[in-house]
């Protein structure tokens, strides 16, 4: 079975994707975030510092600090748990289920797929230098920002917690999204563009170009993981997208400049597409030629059916 149709395993109802998605919208407006704000003001109160206007510039996305973005990471990450619960409660499965049609996360092939995407994350590198009047806070250019100790504290935010950030949104987006739509209609199609359409539009508002561009991750996020069988490819050119943006941010401009993009410039669609459609073109040919399987076994969707 395909990785967009493995709902069907467990006890099938139309109704059943339709309350997941209620509720994981439900989870990541507002009972992921007040969790997690509970928790990291507790820890703001344990460590002494002054609680309410601390907690009010944790908040402030047009100046954002290292610890601002922590709390977005966190939050963001909290909803790979909330993900595990639907496809145990509602579905009937085990949550390993939304990993890949292993079912797991294949480790070597995770590993593979960051080395791809370090690949076409050079190529990036180099269009970007390249094209013009990209959006502000997206270009390779101009003077190098101080290292201070509010950029140290950045970097460790980054590096520690974004790729938990960025298996996030894929475990909602590409994971549980991709499921339920995909167990709604067998065609494909439905399963990559519904969970990228609700990908650009969680984004907030935004100018044209930035929603295209969004939407345009989405697709070839959607497309690998049906075409792959697992959430690997699109984790690591999530994390490493993330990482290029961060940085580039911290390097050069702003870090409100990546969560909150104004300057929308539609050159940078040649250089999102170059890293998406490079890691896109890379992954399907290294899997074709490692012959990774992207189908679930009959012993395993046997093991794993609904007891009678």
């Amino acid at each position: 079975m395909e990785y967009h149709r493995l709902h069907r395993l467990g006890p099938w109802a139309w109704w059943r994707p339709l309350v997941g998605v209620v509720c994981l919208l439900g989870a990541f407006v507002l009972v992921v975030p007040v969790v997690v704000l509970v928790v990291f003001t507790v820890g703001i109160a344990v460590s002494g510092a002054d609680v309410s206007s601390t907690v009010e510039r944790m908040l402030d996305t047009d100046r954002v600090t290292p610890l601002a973005l922590a709390y977005l990471n966190v939050a963001i990450a909290g909803l790979i748990p909330v993900t595990w619960l639907l496809m145990r409660a509602l579905h009937g499965l085990k949550p390993r289920w939304l990993a890949s049609v292993a079912p797991r996360i294949r480790w070597g092939w995770l590993a593979a797929c960051f080395g791809l995407a370090i690949v076409s994350l050079l190529m990036t590198v180099v269009v970007s230098a390249l094209v013009p009047a990209q959006a502000e806070g997206t270009q390779i250019s101009g003077s190098v920002n101080d290292f201070t100790r509010t950029t140290r504290d950045f970097l460790l935010i980054i590096v520690l917690l974004t790729p938990l950030q960025a298996a996030g949104e894929e475990y909602v987006f590409r994971g549980y999204l991709t499921q339920a739509f995909g167990g709604l209609v067998r065609s494909p199609w439905l399963a990559v563009l519904g969970p990228a359409v609700l990908f650009a539009l969680a984004h907030g508002a935004q100018d044209p170009p930035i929603f295209v561009d969004r939407l345009a991750f989405g697709i070839v996020a959607g497309l690998l993981v049906v075409l792959t069988g697992g959430l690997e490819a699109g984790i690591a050119m999530h994390v490493l997208n993330n990482f290029l943006a961060f940085g580039v941010a911290l390097a050069f401009g702003e870090m409100a400049t990546v969560l909150n993009p104004t300057a929308a410039s539609w050159w940078n669609l040649p250089v999102t597409l170059t890293q998406s459609l490079s890691f896109l073109a890379l992954t399907l040919l290294v899997a074709r030629a490692t012959g990774l399987r992207t189908r679930s076994e009959p012993a395993e969707l046997e093991a794993s059916g609904p007891r009678v």
